[in-house]
């Protein structure tokens, strides 16, 4: 039962093709031939069956699928709670825990009467909202699917009523992006407000503190101020990301210019494929190569110099990550110099100006704003960039502008943070007040890269 309810969606949708046809058909017996009798066409009749269904039917679903759960444990904790009420909420949910693993015939880690009757209970329970999750969005759609037949008349508005669902579902993904957007924003300010007030609001420590270990001095829920000093792991981001453009920049604007204006058809058709190849690699993987080959090459030239590299250095992860980040410049970068329209490489060529120079003076400076929203990409693509810094780069916080030191960046202290053995609730405050500001170091970014965009786009416009 489990597996048809999962699979419901598309019965759901085999339901609402089957009246799409059936209310085409229906209006073309009514035409009787003559079409133009209709006040919509016939498919856009049997469109509007169609929406009606799938609303009917996949609304109904999601809230089952939503609340149910939901009401099943709450029901469930009142049991528990009610034949035992000396258990506090953690052992509560423990044994419901130890019933659902009886229930599905997995190791509980305790066994007893109390948990044998949950589990007896969640079964019936868990069989009530299968049948539930199958049943009423299949009569639904059914009801709605038949009230549409019967709506079916020669001056039914259906194309007009069939645009409104559209426009609506249209209007609900743009206002999810939205609302996730502003979720997103205020659950950083909301954990962010707690952290500094889990640190007296000594604001001045955590932006110009150099010690960070957040969860060292802990205690009553108080956190030290003097160990959640953030600049190391601001210096480690932007020194890491520093030699990933150095690399990524010239490398990824040179092929760009190549593939445009210097290769033969046949290169450019091999080569800038091979060459987006690279976007396709998992991180891990550069992490890896990283690991095993960057830094122990680039630790054994320094020492044949003389000089003392880390295991792990900035150095090795910045290079690897800006062999990552190439291809995002170079494909941007070629498909906007591609866009300068010819006119502007003729008039410089009739001037007696050589190609180098058209392409230094006339062809970069139009596709600035493009090469700056290029490389934008690319500085996002470093500053998030987690498991290349993590298997190259190492993850202590220490506080050096040498490359050949091994530093940590803001991610990967989020990380860490999130996946250690602290209680969530302590760990998330310094983790999301770190992700707060990263997302105001990249709004300010934004906002310079948008003005310099708006600048030269008036001048090449």
């Amino acid at each position: 039962m489990n597996s048809i309810s999962t699979l419901m969606p598309l019965f759901v949708l085999a339901l609402a093709g089957l009246f799409y046809v059936a209310g085409r058909a229906r209006a073309r017996n009514i035409a009787a031939g003559d079409f133009a009798a209709l006040h919509s066409r016939p498919e856009q009749h049997g469109m509007l069956a169609l929406l009606w269904v799938l609303l009917a039917g996949l609304s109904s679903y999601l809230v089952i699928l939503i609340f149910g759960n939901w009401l099943i444990t709450s029901s469930l904790l009142s049991e528990i709670s009610s034949a035992n009420p000396d258990l506090s909420g953690i052992e509560a949910q423990l044994v419901l825990s130890d019933a659902k693993a009886i229930a599905m015939d997995t190791v509980a880690s305790r066994q007893g009467d109390l948990r044998s009757a949950i589990a007896a209970r969640y079964t019936l329970l868990s069989t009530v909202l299968v049948w539930t999750m199958v049943l009423v969005p299949v009569a639904l759609g059914i009801a709605t699917g038949l009230r549409q037949m019967q709506n079916i008349t020669l001056e039914w508005r259906a194309r007009n009523r069939s645009e409104t669902i559209l426009r609506g579902f249209l209007f609900a993904c743009a206002a999810i992006a939205v609302l996730t957007t502003i979720g997103i924003v205020l659950s950083l300010v909301f954990e962010t407000f707690s952290f500094f007030n889990k640190i007296g609001w000594r604001v001045d420590k955590y932006l110009f503190g150099t010690n960070w270990s957040p969860l060292a001095g802990v205690t009553e829920g108080k956190m030290d101020p003097e160990r959640v000093g953030a600049v190391p792991l601001f210096a480690g981001t932007l020194l890491i990301t520093a030699i990933a453009m150095t690399v990524a920049v010239p490398i990824g604007l040179l092929a760009a210019v190549f593939l445009s204006d210097f290769a033969s058809a046949r290169v450019r058709a091999w080569a800038k494929p091979m060459l987006e190849i690279l976007a396709g690699i998992p991180t891990v993987v550069y992490g890896f190569f990283a690991a095993i080959t960057v830094a122990p090459a680039l630790r054994g030239f320094g020492e044949s110099i003389g000089l003392s590299v880390a295991s792990e250095s900035a150095l090795a992860a910045g290079i690897v990550m800006g062999i990552m980040i190439i291809p995002f410049i170079s494909s941007l970068s070629d498909d906007v110099i591609n866009a300068v329209p010819q006119s502007l490489r003729d008039g410089s060529y009739g001037l007696g100006a050589t190609k180098a120079e058209t392409i230094r003076q006339v062809v970069l400076p139009a596709a600035l704003p493009g090469i700056v929203s290029a490389v934008l990409l690319g500085v996002s693509r470093a500053v998030g960039e987690t498991m290349i810094v993590v298997m190259a780069a190492g993850q202590g916080a220490n506080l050096s502008l040498n490359p050949l030191d091994a530093v940590t960046t803001v991610t990967v202290q989020i990380v860490m943070l999130i996946t250690g053995d602290t209680e969530a609730s302590t760990a998330a405050g310094p983790a999301f007040t770190l992700g707060f500001t990263l997302f105001c170091v990249t709004l300010v970014l934004n906002i310079i890269a948008l003005r310099t965009v708006r600048k030269y786009r008036e001048l090449y416009d």
